[in-house]
């Protein structure tokens, strides 16, 4: 049985080129059956194809003795296989508090810093993962849940930059039986058996009932869909790689300018019309993180408006109509000071947590789905905790001070107040005006905490996903603290 994984996972390495004579391999291994797996299977081929392997381990210290058992049992068979072990120590829970990630989250993202870690340091050419076919089933299922496109269907990709999965040709229970044949132990996780994680839910609960009630193939459907995304995608970027040179222009400066023809972009199919506009804002960002369709959705829009008109992107990108078409720049906020009345745009985290810089604030926001179980319940308004029609917003959420051309919707009728007047109605003093604490769509003021949140938000029965954000002081440990006030005024509720 190993011969057999053995011999899928060479044809795989040579369909997608993964591994080429003279490379060293960081291979990260845990201890697990999946890592384990893949290190005898380098190990096996690694004379044959011509290259070297390297071990790379990260104990997070979340599991105490347990953990420390695996990196004893990883380091024996290091010395067994005659391979060299780097051991990395990360206190993940530490991290996670300070990086307001959940462990989950932290941990990935301490494995994958320390692979590139060794792979810079210890002459690594390639880093190689031990995900395997139910791995992907898994990524692309936990994506189609999410909401997710084209590129969320390609799932767990064989090879991205420097990083490669050579098991993608071969199962769980593949990997598994094969090691017990081979009379290979390996070391159990228990926080693999909890569902605590939403992809272990899945993995437990979900496809399991797939496979016994609806398809037993159901994860190589999936795995199957996942490469043909693939193949799909490869061939739009080429697209897109092309529409560039025929849409976009980049004037020089520091930052640049990219700027979209609106008749060249017009000549191309709305797939790579999409796609484009997407790469654009991410250029012009400089990152791709929290970059949507929506933003996607308003640059496009912004085309059909009259110059001068702009909208506001993540990032601190701005979008600009002008007479040829559309131009992108990002701006650098700079502060003027460390205290709270010198708060900066701050993008919020959609969906998670972000601390607001120079003050005690968090901002929590969810993101869930309005049903029929749940449409009659009612949503909690407190002072300090607001639900919105998710689907409305336009850009992403941000914390900010007032700036000009601020609105609010006032009443049921949609019409706009503009946030001076409505301060002045309101008896606001002006030396607080300045100072209060605003989330804002873009120049639409949302909610005024501690005050009123913007009529055009508030959820009705059309509403399919509702936004909840709550606004709360770090030393209250998270629980809601109604008696803060990040507006510095108690006012009327709506």
């Amino acid at each position: 049985m190993m011969e057999k994984i053995e011999t899928k996972t060479e044809a795989l390495i040579r369909e997608y080129n993964m591994i080429q004579q003279g490379d060293v391999v960081i291979a990260g291994v845990s201890g697990g059956a999946d890592s384990v797996c893949l290190l005898f299977v380098l190990c096996s081929l690694r004379k044959k194809l011509g290259f070297s392997v390297k071990v790379c381990h990260v104990n997070h210290g979340l599991r105490g003795e347990a953990a420390d058992a695996d990196e004893r049992f990883v380091k024996g068979l290091c010395r067994k296989l005659d391979v060299p072990c780097r051991i990395f120590h990360k206190n993940v829970e530490l991290i996670a508090r300070k990086r307001k990630q959940s462990s989950e989250e932290a941990g990935r993202a301490v494995r994958r810093e320390s692979f590139e870690i060794m792979c810079r340091e210890d002459g690594g050419t390639k880093i190689a993962t031990a995900h395997h076919r139910d791995d992907n089933a898994e990524t692309v299922l936990l994506n189609l849940a999410r909401g997710t496109g084209l590129r969320g269907l390609c799932g767990i990709r064989p090879v991205y930059g420097n990083w490669i999965r050579p098991l993608l040709g071969v199962s769980r229970e593949e990997i598994e039986t094969a090691l017990v044949q081979a009379e290979i132990t390996w070391r159990k996780d228990g926080s693999n058996e909890e569902d605590i994680y939403t992809r272990n839910r899945i993995r437990h609960n979900i496809l399991p009932v797939f496979c016994a009630q609806i398809n037993a193939e159901t994860v190589r459907h999936l795995d199957e869909l996942s490469r043909q995304s693939q193949n799909i995608w490869a061939y739009l970027m080429q697209g897109v790689d092309e529409a560039w040179k025929r849409c976009v222009d980049v004037r020089a400066g520091e930052p640049a300018v990219l700027e979209i023809r609106e008749r060249a972009l017009a000549e191309e199919a709305p797939a790579v019309r999409q796609q484009l506009i997407h790469r654009c804002i991410c250029t012009a960002a400089g990152m791709s993180r929290d970059v949507e369709a929506v933003h996607v959705s308003g640059v496009q829009e912004l085309f059909g408006r009259q110059p001068g008109k702009q909208i506001s992107l993540p990032h601190g990108v701005t979008a600009l109509r002008t007479y040829k078409g559309v131009a992108l720049e990002k701006h650098e906020h700079q502060k003027s000071g460390d205290g709270p009345d010198s708060i900066c745009p701050k993008e919020l985290a959609v969906p998670g947590e972000t601390y607001i810089p120079g003050t005690s604030w968090i901002i929590s926001c969810r993101i869930y789905a309005r049903t029929e179980q749940n449409a009659e319940v009612e949503i909690p308004q407190k002072s300090y905790t607001k639900c919105f029609d998710y689907d409305i917003i336009k850009h992403t959420p941000s914390a900010r001070r007032r700036q000009p051309g601020d609105y609010l919707v006032i009443g049921k009728d949609g019409g706009r107040q503009k946030l001076k007047s409505y301060f002045i109605n309101e008896k606001v003093p002006r030396r607080e005006r300045d100072q209060m604490l605003l989330i804002a769509d873009g120049s639409h003021v949302m909610w005024i905490p501690g005050m009123r949140m913007s009529a055009e938000y508030q959820i009705s029965k059309e509403t399919k996903r509702i936004l909840e954000i709550k606004i709360t002081e770090e030393k209250t440990d998270g629980r809601e603290n109604q008696s803060s006030d990040p507006g510095r005024r108690g006012g009327s509720e709506n």
